[in-house]
């Protein structure tokens, strides 16, 4: 009897999975762990497809004529845009403007500066050169005035401290320059924003201020460079990356085989690629600056597209903050529009994730997030902004996160395994050359 039972029991429990037309639970398990891995073709297709690509893309940049600059062109403002200076240049700039201030106080007239004004409303994109510049408006801070008193007695410390670097050609953080007057200061927010005044004063680029940041963006995958004589092999680099310099001035005899540059938004999908030795399948460079970018990151970024041509495709979150993020390496940032020329990337491909994506790779409604009120609103404003206007790819993605109000990570491609992204969402875009 019991035994006739247990048999009863084993026939229950198989007789589902012998059904016509019935999958097992363990091979649905497993390709929905893994959607659209069966329309990847062979990694030598991709390959050649991606190389062909990327062969296209150099001989364009090769052929491409110096482009303009803003002295090029007859803008119906004029502009202001700050270049690399050394050491000696800056530091008697720094003596021109004490000597007119001393003077000025001798003759009576009181101590002010003439600090180029940064606000939005002095902002201009030019579609020429794609990229946002900095119109000429100036304004004046005077010691007599109370508004702008302490601003600048920061100002002129800043001014002496980095005249003090010059002087003795070392380099020194944003930190320490915060910490060498922590009451005047008071937050290093302040000394950081009076450091790119004086950057503007003076008409040359922050790192020839010899203030830099502390390091930030990470680099890894098919890219070998020295670094002030040193020679730095990405591919030895462990899961971490090579952490960007934050002089790249001193970065030189940049080598490589890879067919594009990958740029990722956040850390966490750099060590996903980076741990699954993803340049390897597919030779690539790969770069974070683990967020919002560093100005060092920036700058290596525009050094290695310069130096070696090859495509950028960029991998973002798919919300509004992404998109911010992405604009600021192609177009530049508002705050930094002065020196827009050395700190911006043209031309990159916006490769994932897109909103169009999450339909179309089954996002689970679990994996994507509502957007709040103010996600609308920066993805509105993002829909005004002129270098958006002119891509139409732009427009319709942003206007489908706007319409359906979700967002997602590109951690929401970890639903199907730890390993999709790398495994079968990167090389399925490559493959279909999928990106705008």
């Amino acid at each position: 009897m019991s035994e006739n039972k247990k048999r009863r029991r084993q026939e229950a429990s198989t007789a589902p999975h012998n059904k016509p037309g019935r999958k097992s639970k363990s091979s649905s398990s497993a390709s929905g762990l893994h959607p659209f891995k069966d329309r990847l073709k062979a990694d030598s297709v991709i390959l050649a497809s991606v190389k062909q690509f990327s062969e296209s893309v150099k001989a364009q940049l090769s052929s491409l004529e110096t482009p303009p600059t803003l002295s090029d062109l007859n803008l119906s403002s004029s502009c202001r845009e700050v270049s690399d200076l050394s050491t000696d240049d800056v530091e008697r700039s720094i003596e021109r403007v004490m000597l007119r201030a001393v003077s000025s106080i001798l003759a009576g007239e009181g101590f002010s500066f003439t600090v180029p004004a940064r606000s939005n409303a002095n902002q201009l994109y030019v579609p020429e050169l794609d990229r946002i510049v900095l119109k000429d408006k100036t304004s004046s801070r005077s010691f007599s005035n109370l508004s702008t008193v302490r601003k600048i007695a920061i100002t002129t410390r800043v001014l002496r401290l980095i005249h003090e670097l010059c002087r003795k050609n070392i380099h020194v953080t944003k930190r320490d320059l915060f910490y060498t007057d922590v009451k005047l200061f008071k937050d290093q927010s302040q000394s950081d924003s009076v450091l790119d005044d004086v950057s503007c004063m003076l008409g040359c680029t922050r790192s020839s201020l010899n203030v830099v940041a502390s390091e930030k963006g990470v680099v890894v995958g098919r890219l070998i460079f020295s670094d002030d004589g040193d020679p730095i092999d990405c591919t030895k680099m462990g899961v971490g990356g090579k952490a960007i310099p934050p002089n790249i001035d001193r970065v030189s005899d940049m080598k490589t085989d890879a067919l594009f540059i990958l740029l990722v938004e956040k850390d966490a999908a750099f060590m996903r690629l980076a741990e699954d030795r993803f340049y390897n399948r597919f030779p690539c460079i790969i770069i974070t600056a683990k967020g919002q970018p560093d100005v060092a990151t920036r700058r290596f970024l525009r050094k290695m597209k310069t130096e070696l041509k090859l495509p950028v495709l960029a991998l973002v979150d798919s919300d509004p903050y992404g998109l911010k993020i992405l604009s600021v390496y192609m177009c530049g940032s508002k705050n930094m529009s002065y020196d827009s020329a050395n700190l911006t990337t043209p031309d990159i491909k916006w490769l994932g994730i897109r909103p169009s994506d999450l339909d179309k790779y089954g996002i689970p409604e679990q994996c994507r997030l509502q957007m709040t009120e103010q996600d609308v609103k920066t993805g509105k404003d993002l829909l005004e902004e002129d270098f958006v206007k002119k891509n139409k790819g732009w427009v319709d993605e942003l206007g489908i996160m706007v319409k359906t109000k979700q967002k997602a990570e590109i951690q929401a491609l970890s639903t199907f395994g730890f390993q999709y992204l790398s495994e079968v969402y990167l090389p399925l875009k490559i493959q279909q050359r999928d990106w705008l």
